[in-house]
């Protein structure tokens, strides 16, 4: 008996008007949407392992880089990234999406199923920010602050502030830089630098309007799966901690080995995560 190959779907490429701006964005699939939402200072490259084999299950997946990021507009002003996704939808004729977030990606999710939330069917929550709750790690700090310090230096400044963003986001508080995969963290390099150069100009150009989620998450009422890693800092898992016990129905899943960037980590198991998650939203 032979077994028909699964057909890579078509990747549609589209740039898609918001305020003050545009988006670039990928959709492949047919059926129910998904939506993709990257980290802060990556693209939507880091669904590489994710967005086709999505789009083969079943669903229309979209990915798109978020405005300062990638290939969509620089920061020119205040903005709101709940209020891009949501003219996103809008423009490519999607009434409902489960959205699936990392980090920057999760805080826009949440913000928007605050905002709007007849927009959002489901969310996946991965190593999850919430707007309104501070950075406290002390660890954090320290990085931040450092990444601040090398703003505007001419002398390397941008390979520390990359750096320190890896430090943060990739290494995480409990291992070093040589406990991690050298390739991820390459890819990681990678993609924060490009995103350094190109939209450098934009550093400080705007601050985000946000919705002030950390109040407010007892009132998302879809369901909710939260995806964290147990060597990521400590706000984070206080963030995925706040979001499951104020979020009704909501459950989380921790991976051993993973810190930040859990998608990349745990793949196989963030994968199946994703998909018997979307498996069950289905049949409700």
């Amino acid at each position: 008996m032979t077994h028909a190959r699964t057909r890579t779907p078509e990747v549609t490429a589209a740039t898609v008007p918001v305020e003050a701006g545009e988006l670039f964005c990928e959709s492949a699939g047919e059926g129910p949407a998904v939506v993709l939402l990257h980290g802060g200072m990556l693209d939507l490259h880091m669904w590489d392992e994710q967005f086709l084999r999505l789009a083969r299950l079943g669903r229309r997946v979209i990915r798109y880089d978020a405005r300062g990021h990638g290939s969509s507009s620089a920061v020119a002003g205040d903005h709101a990234h709940h209020d891009d996704l949501r003219a996103l939808l809008t423009r490519l004729d999607v009434p409902r999406a489960t959205l699936v977030g990392l980090s920057l990606g999760a805080r826009t999710a949440v913000d928007t199923a605050l905002a709007h939330p007849d927009s959002v069917s489901a969310l996946v929550l991965a190593s999850p920010g919430v707007s309104g709750r501070p950075f406290t790690d002390p660890y954090v700090a320290h990085h931040t602050a450092q990444q601040m310090a090398a703003v505007g230096d001419p002398d390397g400044g941008a390979q520390r502030f990359v750096e320190h963003f890896l430090r943060m986001w990739v290494d995480g508080p409990r291992r070093e830089a040589s406990q991690v995969d050298p390739r991820l963290r390459e890819r990681m390099r990678a993609s924060a630098s490009a995103n350094v150069l190109r939209h450098a100009r934009g550093l400080g150009a705007g601050m985000p309007r946000e919705v002030g989620a950390a109040d407010r998450l007892a009132t998302i009422g879809v369901p909710t799966l939260v995806l964290d890693g147990d060597l990521d800092s400590g706000d984070i898992s206080s963030n995925a901690r706040a979001i499951v016990r104020a979020v009704p129905g909501a459950r989380r899943q921790r991976f051993a080995s993973a810190a930040h960037m859990v998608n990349l980590e745990s793949t196989a198991l963030f994968n199946r995560a994703v998909v018997s998650f979307l498996a069950s939203t289905a049949r409700h």
